[in-house]
């Protein structure tokens, strides 16, 4: 996949066939339109591309609320990779672009710089500013411009429209193995090592302490069985999310992952956390025995998990 930043860099590409938004969680729903760009590609020999903007519009406008992603803009383009898409676009989202029309934005972009062949979008996408263009004006366009127009409607999972949205509330609620399931691939966090306190390691349990960007989405506190890549390598582990309240006072959330069987040295090194499932909250202890002692049960119980239990449909990302 061929990655373009910036509306300067933009080439004409030979029959593109286009969607665009901002895609957080490359869930399923956006995943049946990432395969109906894919399949009206080959369908004209043409190419496959997905135009998505970054920082997200909400952060740029300072609408954000709050707001906590799915994705990283670097997770999000480690998964299209996985998705064999020709190329992505990412444009920058500033006030500037923020004003264009969605006339503006497919004249001056999508048709004059891409070469627009094909635009395809979901059933509810509004782009444009004040989100004023809906699918009767795109059509519009269409026939102004000469490409072809397809909607893809919603993909329900029993009666309920998979989408970013409802599968961040899964996350913050600790439902694991529903955002898991509308995602179609386990959750992940990518983050650096840091310093830490080394209590786990008093207790005979080291941990790694991970950093990861301020508008990463985290599941709700708790112990989860993760696997952990380290330099392109698997191992299985156990994740805490938490504040610590055993051994701390203070409100800091912390990421600690024990990494089982492991012991090699890697503060500053980037590594990626696969969550499969919660096996607990967060609890206060009332020493660091007993800590201790939970924390074998953790890991017994863990180990049983991926050794009995797991039998993995969704790729690992």
């Amino acid at each position: 996949m061929k990655v373009i930043r910036g509306i300067k860099n933009i080439i004409q590409i030979d029959k593109p066939v286009v969607t665009v938004g901002t895609f957080d969680g490359l869930h399923l729903g956006h995943r049946k339109v990432i395969d109906t760009v894919k399949q009206k590609a080959g369908e004209i020999n043409g190419k496959s591309v997905v135009v998505t903007f970054w920082p997200h519009p909400r952060f740029a406008l300072k609408k954000a609320d709050n707001l906590k992603l799915i994705n990283t803009i670097d997770e999000k383009i480690d998964l299209l990779t996985l998705l064999k898409i020709d190329y992505l676009v990412i444009i920058e989202f500033n006030t500037d672009f923020a004003n264009l029309s969605s006339y503006e934005f497919i004249k001056n972009i999508l048709y004059a710089k891409l070469n627009l062949n094909t635009l395809i979008i979901g059933y509810d996408h509004q782009f444009g500013k004040n989100r004023e263009g809906n699918f009767d004006k795109l059509k519009f366009c269409a026939n102004e411009f000469g490409f072809n127009i397809y909607k893809v409607e919603p993909l329900n999972i029993k009666n309920i429209n998979v989408s970013s949205t409802k599968i961040r509330n899964a996350l913050l609620s600790g439902n694991l193995k529903m955002a898991n399931k509308y995602l179609d691939y386990n959750f992940f966090i990518i983050g650096a090592i840091i310093k830490g306190k080394n209590i786990g390691s008093k207790i005979g349990f080291p941990t790694a302490n991970i950093k990861v960007e301020d508008y990463k989405i985290l599941p709700n506190r708790g112990v989860y069985a993760v696997k952990v890549i380290v330099d392109d390598k698997g191992y299985t582990g156990m994740l805490n999310i938490g504040l610590n309240p055993t051994i701390n006072s203070d409100d800091e959330l912390k990421l600690e992952v024990n990494i089982f069987d492991f012991s090699e040295d890697i503060y500053d090194k980037i590594i990626k956390i696969i969550l499969y499932k919660k096996f607990r909250n967060e609890k206060k202890f009332k020493n660091l025995n007993d800590l201790k002692n939970q924390i074998i049960k953790d890991k017994n119980q863990i180990i049983e998990y991926f050794n009995y239990s797991l039998n993995p449909t969704r790729i690992d990302t």
